[in-house]
């Protein structure tokens, strides 16, 4: 493999007309310049320079060499610049994934503002339920939205906010069959559940104030789905309670369409997390976003 720093000194022993003056130039030693073109020379097998004690030139096939080395010296300039550019100013291309509804319900908002104060950056979103491989699928960075733990690994972590899930139904719902106004009242109404491996048909519910107050309601759902936007479409068609992440129902609680059902009871915790392959060498881009996340998230999960 030639030494690709050879092709710089060759360009400059030419452009600066032998040895001496380039040596000068670069402060490295003639001696040096002389046996590193020699190399040169040595792995091509063919003459590039004709060299007397009084004369200095190029051979055809140093000529063409010459060409082709000020080409690529221009290019590894070129590309140099670009890089430098990004790590000064955010630009470029951002490729992140999430969850379908932590997309749909969390995200769509904060993307749209975060490349309205960026303009130079582009992002690609990819919402998927499926398990990404971050690294291999060559993500800058993954949203989680998890209710235990995420499993030990490589990836950096950094959490974005907290989304409790709290309890709602249809306002025509609760207009037609009253208040309810403390857990126990739950047992008369159907319920509607939000399907996930290893979790039990159960409302786990836990007092705001009183965080030791926790009661355990075992459900029959009249629905048991993995969709939330399903779950949320049976609510408010009056299907019954379900259990979702608040800002999965914002919008529609603002809207007046769902009604928060007993507000003084949390129905689950979770949390948002940013996931990236490394902590260090991030491009300026991904780091103004993930500060981005850090600042918007927490208004996405208030009600």
């Amino acid at each position: 493999m030639i030494d690709l720093n050879d092709f710089f000194y060759f360009v400059q022993v030419v452009d600066r007309g032998g040895f001496t003056a380039a040596g000068r130039a670069l402060r490295v030693p003639k001696s040096t310049l002389s046996h590193r073109m020699q190399q040169l020379e040595a792995n091509f097998g063919v003459h590039l320079l004709n060299r007397t004690s009084r004369h200095f030139s190029m051979t055809d096939a140093g000529q063409e060499f010459y060409r082709h080395a000020v080409s690529m010296l221009r290019e590894a300039e070129q590309a140099e610049t670009v890089i430098r550019q990004r790590l000064k100013e955010p630009s470029g291309t951002i490729r992140c994934t999430a969850a379908v509804a932590t997309m749909q319900f969390g995200l769509k908002d904060i993307i749209a503002d975060f490349l309205i104060r960026y303009p130079k950056v582009n992002l690609v979103a990819h919402a998927t339920d499926r398990t990404v491989d971050i690294v291999g699928d060559n993500y800058d960075i993954a949203i989680r939205a998890h209710t235990d733990p995420l499993p030990d690994s490589t990836l950096v972590q950094r959490a974005l906010a907290p989304a409790p899930w709290f309890l709602f139904a249809g306002s025509a719902y609760l207009d037609r069959h009253g208040p309810i106004e403390a857990p126990q009242d739950l047992k008369d109404h159907a319920t509607l559940f939000m399907m996930r491996t290893g979790v039990a048909l159960v409302w786990r519910l836990r007092h705001i104030g009183q965080a030791r107050a926790e009661l355990v309601m075992s459900l029959s759902p009249r629905l048991l789905s993995d969709d939330m936007i399903g779950l949320k479409q049976a609510a408010i068609a009056g299907l019954g309670i379900v259990a979702l992440p608040g800002y999965v129902c914002r919008e529609e609680v603002q809207m007046g369409i769902l009604r928060r059902v007993l507000p003084e009871w949390i129905a689950g915790d979770s949390t948002i997390t940013a996931l990236t392959p490394y902590r260090q060498g991030l491009l300026p881009s991904v780091r103004v976003f993930i500060d981005h996340l850090v600042g918007e998230f927490p208004k996405v999960v208030l009600l």
